[in-house]
């Protein structure tokens, strides 16, 4: 009979944990937290020093009788939540729910493991501890803020603006943000420059190169820009009937080092720049591969390390590993000299790793088989970001050439591999690839023939609007939030319609903005990015026990709560009109109007209570259905599966897959549909294909 309890969060967990430690352990979960603030009140008392009042979660009732039963048969029980400050909380509420710290005649150890191998497994058993209570309090601090903000001004939105509103203490500050550069996007003038290249020909060469305008007197004077058409003219009209001359010819080496392996925040970014996949995703698949999957000739296995973190650190025995691997693959003159490292301020949680593979021999090519699409790819990111930041760095050769004429000066540069280090096996996302000119054997005082001046006219342009990457590593170089609040502050802001995602770019809307107004007016500390910098910074201070967890919310707390009573006071409601749609009201001639429900958009009629008409909203991709003509609607299957099908339907039976586009197959006629970067012909005997881009 076992008499070992181990206690985890996650069920997928325990199949795999499980198998590791043999019959005399029993494995089971809490399925994340058993206790929480409790959903119809504050859940502290502000006049009794600030205690929490917990209760069990519902639902999680079943689940600690059966956790009951194991503990009284057990005699040891180790509790091996994540190795977080929310996983020590989960440890901490177990200890009481199941009174652990009550039993007399049981060892009970907190235990936790950074990775999901047997090795990591069993030698968390050989250094069990007691449960942090500095890291518990830091948990129980951030969740009461949070309480605090969401209870106490979501209520107020609901009275003055619209239900189903809400403010956070991270979600305000991301809103605000996206609504400030959206500020700095519709205040922008654009001013006007001109470039200049000159198309130049070297004696013997078949194709000229292209040499760009850096500025006057021989560019002594350093890069000049060319503000307006008068100014161009002015030095077309010196360069007129000049020769071309070589001035200076620099040749040289550049360093392209070697990236950092992933933090939660990176990993984020680069997924969803290399794959476009939202932070929601990435956490979701980086979680499975976390727990464990099964791979061919393996079993169950955790294929990543923990994902959330904010540290770049490696552990020796892994960095060792992935040394000898990567010189047994690529050889000796591949393996990294000098480690890159991350400076960041002092906010580095250094806890845990860096996320990397467990193993780095189970490279994407071994477990390929064994993973869905899109698991495997983010598998592939991890293991080519890791293994990259292992190897050495890639090594160019350059060659940079100064041309004058007319007391004018042109630049031209060239780069040559010469060593590809790190990338043979990574290439970050947004790495421009280098566009080589042939240079030839050019020395001082070489003539060049003029082939012809290409003046181009431009603006500049105002700043790109945020996408989720661009936020995501705005919050952690301004020190907002978590790595693990990234992705759930997202959600929520696009949950609210505070802001719409539209290739890629977040938008604020008309009710973001009035939110964020009243923000700013009213509660102008919680949205002020410097105070929730400061408020992450205390936390960690509690976590590392020189802030006693009580101090903060006793400070915080009774600014709020004034600032409340004002606001209930003096703001005025605001009314946001439902956005109208083309679809007409059968039953009473009104035009519909979107609403939103908890499954999403649906279409009712604006004549409520004498209309009560809704039906399904259908979102038109402006393509005609290829069999009867009527519009292309995206739908869900019932398990939430995206398809495309015609409005008309069930009178009309088209569905596809596939985002079918207005293009007819030039082979065989028939309708062509998207699939990532690529046209298709929809009819599978046909096979043509061509790329997206070009049409």
């Amino acid at each position: 009979m076992a008499n070992h309890l181990v206690i985890v969060e996650s069920p997928a967990k325990v199949k795999t944990i499980k198998k590791f430690l043999g019959s005399n352990y029993e494995v089971d979960a809490s399925g994340g937290h058993v206790r929480d603030l409790p959903k119809s009140q504050l859940g502290f008392d502000a006049e009794h020093d600030y205690e929490p009042k917990y209760i069990t979660i519902r639902g999680k009732g079943d689940i600690l009788a059966k956790l009951r039963k194991e503990v009284k048969k057990a005699d040891k029980i180790y509790l091996a939540t994540d190795p977080d400050r929310e996983g020590e909380a989960i440890s901490w509420h177990l200890m009481k729910a199941l009174k652990l710290d009550e039993a007399k005649n049981k060892q009970v150890y907190r235990i936790s493991f950074n990775e999901i191998t047997k090795n990591a497994v069993k030698a968390s058993f050989k250094s069990p501890r007691d449960i942090d209570m500095h890291l518990v309090d830091a948990q129980q601090t951030r969740r009461m803020l949070d309480r605090m903000v969401g209870y106490r001004i979501s209520p107020l939105l609901w009275k003055k603006v619209k239900r189903g509103l809400s403010a956070g203490r991270v979600q305000s500050v991301a809103l605000r943000m996206i609504c400030d550069r959206e500020d700095e996007i519709n205040a922008f003038i654009p001013e006007e420059y001109w470039n200049l290249d000159a198309k130049l020909l070297l004696k013997g060469a078949k194709k000229p190169l292209t040499a760009k305008y850096y500025g006057s007197d021989n560019g002594k004077n350093g890069k000049t820009g060319i503000r307006s058409k008068e100014e161009l003219d002015r030095i077309l009209a010196d360069l007129e009937g000049c020769s071309y001359v070589v001035d200076e010819v620099k040749k040289g080496e550049r360093i392209k080092k070697a990236p950092i392996p992933f933090t939660t925040s990176t990993m984020q970014q680069e997924a969803s720049k290399a794959l476009n996949f939202s932070t929601q995703k990435t956490m979701r698949l980086a979680q499975q591969l976390y727990e464990g999957v099964e791979v061919k000739g393996h079993g169950t296995i955790g294929l990543i390390t923990y994902l959330r973190t904010d540290s770049t650190r490696i552990a020796e025995e892994a960095d060792a590993t992935a040394r000898a691997f990567i010189k047994e693959q690529y050889g000796e003159k591949y393996v990294i000299k000098n480690e890159q490292s991350k400076k960041n301020g002092g906010k580095i949680q250094d806890a845990h790793e860096a996320i990397r593979p467990t193993d780095i021999a189970l490279t994407p090519t071994v477990v390929k088989e064994s993973l869905q699409r899109d698991l495997f790819r983010l598998y592939q990111l991890i293991w080519k970001r890791f293994t990259a930041s292992r190897m050495d760095n890639a090594v160019y050769e350059t060659t940079s050439v100064k041309i004058t004429a007319g007391g004018h000066s042109f630049t031209t540069a060239a780069s040559r591999l010469l060593f590809d280090g790190f990338m043979s096996v990574y290439v970050e996302a947004d790495d421009e690839e280098e566009h080589n000119q042939a240079l030839g054997n050019m020395e001082k005082g070489t003539n060049l023939k003029l082939e012809e001046l290409l003046p181009s006219q431009h603006f500049t342009q105002p700043p790109a609007h945020y996408t989720e990457a661009s936020l995501v590593k705005a919050l952690e170089e301004q020190g907002i939030g978590r790595p693990s609040t990234y992705a759930p502050t997202i959600t929520t802001i696009i949950a609210r319609r505070y802001v719409v995602k539209e290739s890629k770019n977040l938008y604020v809307t008309e009710i973001g903005e009035v939110v964020n107004r009243i923000m700013k007016q009213m509660f102008p500390s919680i949205v002020d990015i410097s105070f929730t910098a400061n408020m992450e910074s205390l936390l960690d201070k509690v976590a590392d026990g020189s802030v006693q967890w009580k101090t903060v919310v006793s400070n915080f707390y009774p600014d709020l709560d004034e600032a409340v009573t004002v606001a209930e006071k003096e703001l005025e409601t605001v009314t946001i009109a439902d956005e109208v749609s083309d679809e007409v009201c059968e039953l009473c001639g009104r035009q519909m109007v979107i609403k939103y429900g908890p499954h999403g958009k649906f279409l009712a009629c604006p004549g409520f209570p004498d209309c009560k008409n809704t039906k399904p909203y259908l979102e038109k991709i402006g393509v005609p259905c290829p069999k009867c003509g009527k519009e292309v609607v995206r739908k869900k299957t019932k398990k939430g599966r995206l398809y495309f099908g015609c409005e008309a339907n069930p009178d009309c039976d088209f569905m596809s897959w596939q985002k079918p586009s207005t293009k007819k197959c030039p082979e065989c006629g028939a309708y062509m549909v998207e699939k990532g970067n690529k046209l298709l012909c929809s009819n599978e005997t046909c096979g043509y294909r061509t790329n997206l881009e070009q049409e």
